[in-house]
């Protein structure tokens, strides 16, 4: 039986991840997938459109065995920091593999340039700071410190990140890429059951219908953001705290920024166009944001480990399978309650009711997996 990794937000669960379990089955007709899944803050800044027990539940009927958490610490910042606890939870049970979607299908370019973006070569750390001072976006910036000819489209760069995980640490995990079957940037293509989540967000803010693009289960799955209440907090959060330094990924002077044009702006929106600078992109300040929102500290984000992973669900395979490797694995499957990890999860959940008006918060206090019966 192989064992096979994927990391996924499900932000929602649409076609195209469907596509993808599908691929590995087709792969690996007897694999055992694990499923490293993002909650309800995710890697760009964005608000998750389904509750994390509700993606676990839709992960597991369409064929995931077992679903592990991504903390919100980890699932909330940079590319690099995602994949690196990503990679490290899935090496933890064992994977063999991990398959990600790729735009370029190309792991040998992938793993090229993987190899000159460790951050121990000072060379191209040095050269991807000057562009990105220049005011250049990160992929466009990466080319240039490469000077190479490569589109870095998101699904590449989070691949390369994860390569650069495994060669780092040393993992045993064979990576697997799955060609894209349509763009990150694919607003008006809709010639296809398959388009990207960001255009079915799109979508669903516009009103239209999505349901050709989501598996049927997945509709009444889907909740409404208030972002009025969310700016609400953010900006009795930003007027009332006296150092908003102390959060994570806030600095050079954009905690003096954010107090200087909090009364002039009436939503999310505003509050990010008017912050936005050279240094600062707009997924970058919405990370920052969600950060202040809920207190992730800079100086908490110091010290905290992964001093255990939480199961968030599995069948009857997932379970014999976890049951079997958690005598060799180097981190608990027991939720510690005095973690970091777990203080930051309660708080993201009623953060997220807060905004949502959903009840997540009585599924993270509970610590029995879902089981999914077949």
């Amino acid at each position: 039986m192989h064992i096979v990794g994927i990391i996924c937000e499900y932000n929602p669960f649409h076609n195209g991840h469907l596509y993808h379990l599908q691929k590995i089955k087709e792969k690996f007709p007897d694999s055992l997938i694990i499923l490293v899944l993002n909650g309800y803050f995710l890697e760009r800044g964005e608000i998750s459109l389904i509750t994390k027990e509700d993606k676990a539940k839709l992960a597991l009927t369409y064929g995931v065995d077992l679903v592990v958490e991504l903390p919100f610490i980890f699932g909330t910042q940079s590319a690099d920091t995602f994949a690196s606890i990503s990679m490290k939870i899935l090496a933890a049970l064992k994977c063999e593999y991990v398959v990600f979607g790729s735009e370029s299908n190309d792991l040998e370019t992938l793993n090229k340039i993987s190899d000159y973006t460790f951050k121990e070569n000072k060379e191209y750390q040095e050269k991807i700071k000057y562009y990105l001072n220049e005011g250049l976006n990160y992929p466009t910036a990466l080319a240039k410190a490469l000077d190479i000819n490569f589109s870095f489209l998101p699904n590449d760069l989070l691949g390369i990140s994860y390569l650069k995980a495994i060669k780092q640490n040393n993992y045993q995990i064979k990576p697997i890429l799955i060609k894209r079957t349509n763009s990150y940037h694919d607003a008006q293509e809709d010639d296809s059951n398959i388009v990207s989540a960001s255009n079915i967000r799109l979508k669903l803010m516009s009103g239209k219908d999505i349901s050709r693009y989501v598996p049927k289960k997945v509709i009444n799955c889907l909740i409404k953001i208030d972002y009025s209440k969310l700016f609400s907090y953010l900006k009795y959060k930003i007027m009332t705290e006296k150092d908003l330094s102390i959060y994570l990924d806030v600095s050079e002077g954009i905690d003096n920024r954010l107090k200087k044009v909090i009364n002039t702006c009436n939503n999310l929106d505003d509050l990010i166009n008017q912050t936005k600078s050279k240094r600062y992109t707009y997924n970058r300040l919405k990370r920052m944001l969600i950060h202040i929102l809920v207190g992730l500290t800079k100086e908490d984000n110091k010290i905290v480990n992964l001093d255990y992973i939480k199961v968030i669900g599995f069948n009857k395979k997932g379970q014999e399978y976890l049951n079997s490797i958690k005598k060799d694995t180097t981190i608990s499957f027991t939720i510690n309650k005095e973690s970091l990890l777990y203080k930051y999860e309660l708080l993201s959940s009623q953060v997220y009711d807060l905004i949502t008006g959903s009840n997540t918060f009585e599924f993270e206090i509970s610590t029995k997996p879902l089981f999914y019966k077949e």
